[in-house]
């Protein structure tokens, strides 16, 4: 491994923010990963612009039924 190479983050960052209209928001983490005992734990990042599941307007994230 040289001096020159990027760690993963780094490339995760550079890959995020290379496009024309790219920000700093776009690589910021989305993701929050713990592990304890054993157990890794995966959870949406509470800054996370971008969420799994339904989106807003659609009656599965507005609590209605169809």
């Amino acid at each position: 491994m040289t001096g020159q190479e990027m760690t993963d983050e780094q490339k995760r960052h550079d890959q995020l923010t290379t496009a024309p209209d790219a920000t700093e928001a776009d690589a910021a983490p989305r993701m929050e990963v713990t592990e304890r005992d054993g157990v890794t734990r995966v959870e949406v990042a509470e800054g996370a612009e971008v969420r799994p599941g339904p989106g807003p307007g659609m009656p599965e994230a507005d609590g209605e039924a169809r």
